[in-house]
């Protein structure tokens, strides 16, 4: 006789990170998770971002729409979606319906970019107080993720968040700052910033966010010179 099959909830979900667990599936249409503790831990840091001139210069200029939770599920799903640079990905069916449980619980956010009614580009993460797991990123125009990752830092920084979880270090987070740090340091990091009192400022006023992110390409500078 077979075993009932074990429901994960977003409850334990939310006990899972807590501890330093994150879910992962092998591939999109897997029916299991595996949850991940690595031995080395990508962060990515509030107070050093290093936000590129470039960059800098789109945010300044761009016309798109640079929002939060609008539209969670549809930006979860873009994550998820295969595309011909990416066949695969590890975001499957349960990871995106715990994740949607979890945004309606007021745990999950989103930060997304729209052209007119289109939504182009974004990221997605898990908000415990004061710590933000950043789970995944999409671009369907170009520097989208980049314009949603500066705008993530900047709401993350004006909410008093104290950690940003990037799981694994990348080149692409590399060139913002991310680091990686050992278990026993991410742990013991992890513990103070979930324990800290920090809060997801859904819609803030735009000159709130472009006054933190002319900090941050102050703070750049001054580190620069």
């Amino acid at each position: 006789m077979d075993s009932p099959r074990f429901e994960l909830t977003a409850d334990i979900l939310l006990r899972a990170y807590r501890f330093g667990l994150f879910p992962m599936a092998e591939r999109r249409n897997a029916a299991d998770l595996h949850f991940l503790d690595p031995e080395r831990r990508g962060v990515l840091p509030l107070e050093a971002f290093h936000l590129p001139r470039r960059l800098a210069r789109t945010l300044r200029n761009t016309s798109l729409d640079i929002v939060s939770d609008r539209d969670f599920p549809a930006l979860i799903a873009a994550c998820a979606a295969r595309r011909p640079v990416r066949p695969e990905t590890w975001i499957n069916e349960e990871i995106e319906r715990l994740f949607v449980d979890l945004h309606r619980r007021g745990h999950a956010h989103s930060v997304e970019v729209w052209r007119g009614g289109e939504l182009v580009g974004g990221l997605y993460g898990l908000a415990i107080g004061g710590a933000f797991f950043g789970e995944s990123m999409v671009s369907l125009v170009r520097d989208a993720s980049k314009l949603a990752l500066v705008h993530l830092v900047a709401r993350l920084r004006l909410g008093g968040f104290s950690l940003l979880d990037t799981q694994f270090l990348t080149a692409h987070l590399a060139r913002f700052g991310a680091f990686e740090i050992g278990r026993a340091a991410y742990h013991a990091r992890l513990a103070e910033a979930v324990a800290r009192p920090a809060r997801w400022i859904a819609d803030p006023a735009p000159a709130v966010v472009e006054a933190e992110i002319a900090r941050l390409r102050l703070a750049e500078t001054d580190t620069e010179g």
